[in-house]
């Protein structure tokens, strides 16, 4: 099989969805693998590099899409690469598409063959804690004065009240958030409606000024928060929230929310996707941070750990072809999204409201 990496294009995005140790497997397990130029600049991957284990350079996106059979990348396909998109094209990259129905359509319209990433990680996936780590430095730098946070200290200093911070979900990004939030002597509340994760974090950061409890707790402490750090993905055929607009009323106007997990209008309320380049907003005059690729702030971790990821899936792809390998992968066949024109994607499928084949239907076909 010939596999592409391409050059990410959505700004201030530094990933690479493979770096030359995962290159190198591949072309080792008999496979090409073409590297669009610069592609992992930001992953401190040079492209003398990729060269080194046998990977060949292309100069342009149009060279590389017009060459290669699999496109591997970070992010979703935007716009400008519309364009390149062939029938015969296996896209291979976190495609976002529940709530994005124009490149739905262009999928659909082209009848390329589109694998989620995101719906593909058995046990999280790896750039979560990273998403928590960032996302809740960040918040926690928003707190600061001049950002028109509280103007709490991070440490208890002088006898002062540390910055109080509360972090919904702890997953891998929420145990991300409260490792960073912990280290710096914050007081910290960790929610969770799963005893287990609760005794994992409780014994985790037993020695912090941290505490756990069940979410429905969260109204209980919102009067004197500083940050709220939300890591709960959302269903997005869920109509509620655990903070609502009204709720904000609740707070301290100079409270800041980090919405790590970015779902628009999903626990939180009044989130809304940013980007690096307008990371922050206002919503009934509080502070949010809800940038969509947080982990393209760090891309030399960021990087290592998707690629690592991601190469099982593709040792499997290129040694069977994309349905044999999803009949035999179950974790791969979840990020079946569209074949030939046809949407399977379940999620896409319901919230877009058009029709979609059901997996193990199409894959029995």
């Amino acid at each position: 099989m010939i596999f592409g990496v391409a050059r990410e294009i959505k700004p201030q995005e530094g990933r690479v969805s493979l770096l030359p140790a995962q290159v190198e497997t591949l072309i080792q397990a008999g496979h090409t693998v073409l590297v669009e130029s610069a592609a992992g600049k930001f992953s401190g991957a040079k492209d003398s590099a990729y060269e080194a284990v046998g990977a060949k350079i292309v100069p342009t996106a149009a060279e590389l899409y017009g060459s290669a059979e699999t496109i591997v990348k970070v992010k979703e396909i935007l716009p400008p690469e519309y364009e390149l998109l062939e029938q015969r094209h296996i896209i291979f990259t976190n495609l976002h598409t529940a709530l994005n129905r124009d490149l739905t359509d262009k999928l659909l319209e082209v009848g390329c063959t589109g694998l989620s990433a995101e719906e593909m990680h058995q046990f999280g996936t790896p750039n979560s804690p990273l998403a928590g780590e960032v996302g809740a430095l960040e918040g926690l730098r928003l707190c600061l004065a001049p950002h028109g946070g509280t103007g709490r200290h991070f440490l208890p200093q002088y006898g002062s009240t540390a910055t109080k911070a509360v972090v919904i979900g702890l997953g891998g990004a929420g145990l991300g958030a409260v490792r960073v939030l912990t280290a710096l002597g914050c007081s910290v509340v960790g929610l969770d409606d799963h005893a287990g994760a609760r005794y994992k974090a409780d014994i985790q950061f037993a020695d912090r000024n941290f505490s756990t409890g069940n979410i429905e707790g969260l109204d209980s402490l919102l009067d004197d928060l500083d940050l709220l750090v939300n890591c709960v993905r959302w269903d997005k055929t869920r109509t509620d929230h655990l903070l609502s607009r009204a709720d904000l009323a609740k707070t301290k106007e100079t409270l800041v929310i980090a919405d790590v997990s970015c779902d628009e209008a999903g626990a939180i309320e009044t989130s809304r996707p940013t980007s690096w380049e307008h990371p922050t907003y206002h919503a009934e005059g509080r502070l949010h941070f809800v940038v969509d690729n947080i982990p393209g702030a760090v891309p030399v971790a960021a990087s290592a750990g998707y690629a690592n990821a991601l190469l099982p899936f593709l040792l499997e792809l290129g040694e069977k072809g994309v349905l044999p390998a999803c009949r035999d992968n179950a974790w791969l066949a979840r990020g079946l999204t569209c074949v030939a024109g046809e949407l399977i994607l379940r999620e896409t499928g319901l919230l877009q409201q058009r029709d979609y084949r059901e997996l193990a239907a199409f894959l029995a076909g």
